[in-house]
């Protein structure tokens, strides 16, 4: 069983370290916690293991545990509650850190100090303000010290950890301080006063907790901007839907949307959930799911997406996948995973992390001893046991990796391109080979009858041909049925149909029996090819596919189809070979016409012939011979060599796309998100090093640094304040550093070309659109007289291609008339007058 739990009371990548120990302690079988959305996702056995184990495991160790509430606005709702806090929290630390600033170095450049904390007189009162400044900075921020003494007590140490027992110190030191001040006060040992007069450590210990809660502050707000793109997707869907139930309106909560239920929608509405066109028309702007600026025209039948936007018409529609089945729950859910996936590389800094503290209060401790016996005195000592404390919090540690990926992981969901876990976007820069799927990733998967070569009449042919590919769903079999429409060829009744696998079809008709298929199936049965193979191998050479049938004995003919390469496939594969990989293509069409698609697209090496089971051999043999294979299909046929290549991506639309077999879903039927993929995850590694250099550079300096390693040979070294900042900044550092990924581009050499491009298909499309719209005009005829009239001029419309309906008004003299696509004026105008009456003109409406 999986299990999603919120983690609360995380700070730094120790306490991931602690929480994820905790609950492998239990015997689970496998646990990710994730510092950025504080979240934890845990694998067990339900048998052995309860929810509230786990919860216990983690709150004993002084971190809090809840199972996930799926509800978003509660989880926002939090979210702004605690960056709220944190804001507070730093408005107050500032408030009262000023004027203690003022007080204990304000004399340093000469500003003015009240009398009576001047000189050595005053020593007890310029330290006892500071101290009373210092409290409100303790108790706002109390949760470091709460946080870090269960940390301890739990033998769980964590950055609150240090903070808590680095500003604890130096509050601890300065009462001292006040103690033995009033004790030199008292027995007029002024030197003694004077000592500790200098050597006051109350606005670190306030400068150490406000730095911190303004790096804090920061995180909150860099993991806030991290998660808007989801929340924005989030928003998309409606909250209410409107039912049909008896017969009635009825409007419900989205969530309470069963399948089955009719849903209306009207013109600007939101689609609430998957589902199928049962009444009306209308375009729907899908481009919130797909990134398809151009709405798309939707009939009854149609497919409708959650989170899409009805554009014009009403319809109802009947609700198919509802709940967390529906496709914007599906993204969301893939967004989810890869935020709170760890990637390899994030490996590393867990097991430094997991050391860390504990190493970091050694090494502090240490410093106080080794300086004690060098004879520099305690408040010199504790000095850099402090200051080692404050500087070393691993915060940068802990965000390095996260942030990266959740804000890599926020960008791509914006542009459809969705990583199933942080591991695939690591995987997909490491890739050297791109083997790409022929059918519908670099074509357009919409093949079309290009020739048909028949000894037979043609459309005798056709018709046993289509009547026996009806049957079959391979798309070779729809561009030749929907070609047989167009040409209204009626079908004839065939039997024991039975399908081939990755050859072609058999059936028979008048006890005869035919195929259809490829040439290795015609070889197979030892049909004679007569002169059709040399008339196959031409058609080859163009780039199209043969589909022979014959009977028992002979080849009766052959239909060529063609596939053509999708607008931008040659720019994808240019850009994919500009970036350095090799491209290869494998195809199941024969040699030639692959070998005609290789050239014309540049492509590096195909593989032709190549049945479906036996795709994922080849992709076997490239890991074989050591190479790093990124393998591009449809996700659904191609599951087995998806399944054995190094990274796995789906492309295709948001409904049909096979989420389990593949590592990386490309929403956008475009081939050029291929190369976006690849440069958003070469960009969000580069992130990540760059963050993790920053963190391990900044250990590395800083620890010896504030250690006092310098001092006895150049005389530096690092005050608690200034170490405190430094950590601060480091962090703050890592955030904007990932931040930056929201920026990301991914940018080509033929930009000019492709908006072009881009352009040009959003045109035919948009015209493919308009000839689907009814639309509507008045024809004005003269002449008519009566019902025979009337009768006759609807009769007349009615025989013109493209027109759906026409009623005549023979008072008015005129015809309504609806039509489809683009009607010519002068052909209404002849056969009306052929008919016998006038025509007069058009009116659109």
């Amino acid at each position: 069983m999986k299990e999603r739990f919120k983690v609360t009371g995380m700070t730094c990548a120790s306490c991931q370290a602690n929480v994820q120990k905790a609950v492998e302690k239990l015997g689970v079988n496998s646990v990710n916690v994730n510092l950025v959305s504080e979240t934890m996702n845990v694998s067990y056995d339900e048998n052995e293991i309860s929810k509230d184990d786990i919860i216990d495991a983690v709150e004993k160790i002084g971190y809090g545990a809840s199972p996930v509430n799926e509800k978003k606005s509660e989880d926002s709702s939090k979210n702004n509650s605690e960056e709220k806090n944190v804001k507070n929290r730093l408005i107050i630390s500032f408030l009262f850190m000023i004027p203690l600033m003022y007080v204990s170095m304000g004399h340093m450049v000469n500003l003015p100090l009240p009398h009576f904390l001047h000189g050595v007189e005053g020593s007890v009162n310029f330290a006892f303000v500071q101290f009373l400044l210092t409290i409100p900075v303790i108790f706002v921020n109390r949760i470091f010290y709460i946080s870090g003494l269960k940390g301890l007590i739990n033998k769980a140490p964590n950055m609150d950890t240090l903070v808590g027992l680095g500003s604890f110190a130096a509050v601890v030191y300065g009462i001292f301080a006040i103690f033995r001040m009033a004790y030199g006060l008292g027995f007029s040992k002024l030197d003694i006063v004077e000592m500790y007069r200098t050597n006051l450590y109350f606005e670190s210990s306030a400068m150490i907790l406000t730095l911190i809660t303004l790096g804090k502050y920061f995180e909150k707000r860099s993991k806030g901007q991290t998660k808007k793109s989801l929340e924005a997707l989030m928003d998309l869907a409606p909250k209410k839907a409107r039912i049909l139930l008896d017969g009635m309106e009825k409007e419900i909560p989205v969530e309470d949307l069963k399948k089955g239920d009719l849903i209306i929608v009207r013109p600007g509405e939101s689609i609430a959930v998957d589902g199928i066109i049962k009444e009306g028309s209308s375009l729907v702007d899908e481009s919130a799911i797909t990134g398809e600026s151009m709405p798309v025209n939707k009939n009854v039948g149609d497919e409708v997406i959650s989170a899409t936007i009805n554009k014009q018409g009403s319809f109802v529609f009947e609700a198919l996948k509802v709940g967390e089945d529906t496709t914007l729950s599906k993204i969301i859910e893939l967004v989810n995973e890869a935020n709170e996936s760890k990637a390899p590389i994030a490996k590393l800094a867990d097991k430094i992390s997991a050391v860390f503290v504990p190493a970091v209060m050694l090494i502090s401790l240490i410093t106080f001893i080794t300086w004690m016996l060098l004879g520099y005195g305690f408040e010199f000592s504790l000095n850099l046991a402090i200051s080692v404390l404050v500087i070393s919090c691993p915060c940068a540690l802990g965000l390095a990796t996260p942030m990266a990926i959740m804000v890599a992981t926020g960008k791509s969901a914006e542009y459809g391109l969705l990583f199933k876990n942080a591991e695939s976007l690591e995987n997909l820069h490491k890739v050297d080979t791109i083997l790409l799927d022929k059918t519908g990733t670099i074509t357009e998967g919409k093949p079309q009858v290009t020739d048909i070569l028949t000894d037979l009449d043609e459309n005798e042919f056709l018709k046993l041909a289509s009547s026996m590919e009806i049957k079959s769903e391979h798309p070779l079999s729809n561009a030749i049925n929907e070609f047989a429409e167009e040409k209204n060829i009626q079908n004839i009744e065939v039997s024991n149909f039975e399908s081939i696998s990755g050859k072609g079809i058999k059936a028979s008709y008048k006890n005869k029996i035919y195929y259809g298929g490829n040439i290795s199936l015609m070889k197979e049965k030892n049909i004679d090819l007569k002169s059709y193979e040399k008339k196959s191998d031409i058609l080859s050479s163009q780039g199209k596919t043969s589909m022979y049938f014959s009977n028992e004995k002979e080849v009766i003919g052959i239909i060529a189809v063609q596939d053509r390469p999708k607008s931008l496939s040659k720019i994808a594969i240019d850009e994919m070979k500009k970036l350095g990989y090799e491209v290869r293509m494998i195809t199941g069409d024969n040699e030639k016409t692959a070998e005609a698609i290789r050239k014309s697209l540049n492509i590096d090496y195909k593989y032709a012939e190549v049945l479906p089971e036996d795709k994922e051999k080849e992709v076997k043999k490239l890991k074989n011979q050591g190479k790093k294979v990124l393998m591009v299909g449809d996700g659904i046929n191609d599951a087995p060599a998806l399944a054995r290549s190094d990274v796995a991506m789906a492309i295709g639309n948001g409904t049909d796309v096979a989420i389990e077999s593949a590592d990386v879903i490309l929403i956008k039927n475009n081939i050029l998100d291929i190369v976006s993929a690849i440069k958003l995850s070469k960009a969000t590694i580069k992130t990540i090093k760059e963050n993790l250099f920053w963190a391990f550079f900044y250990n590395v300096i800083g620890i010896p640094l504030a250690a006092g390693l310098l001092y006895p040979s150049f005389g530096i070294k690092l005050s608690p304040m200034f170490g405190a900042f430094a950590m601060s900044l480091s962090s703050v550092f890592v955030c904007l550093n990932s931040l930056r990924l929201r920026n990301f581009k991914a940018n080509f050499e033929n930009d000019k070309k492709i908006k072009e491009i881009i352009e040009n298909d959003n045109n035919k499309i948009k015209k493919e659109n308009k000839m689907k719209e009814l639309n509507k005009m008045i024809v004005k005829v003269n002449n008519m007289s009566c019902n025979h009239c009337k009768n006759r001029v609807e009769e007349t419309l009615k025989s013109i291609a493209g027109i759906e309906n026409a009623e005549v008004n023979l008072d008015e003299k005129l015809a309504n008339v609806e039509f489809f696509g683009s009607i010519d004026e002068k052909e209404i105008a002849d056969k009306i007058n052929d008919a016998g009456y006038e025509f007069v003109g058009i009116e659109y409406k």
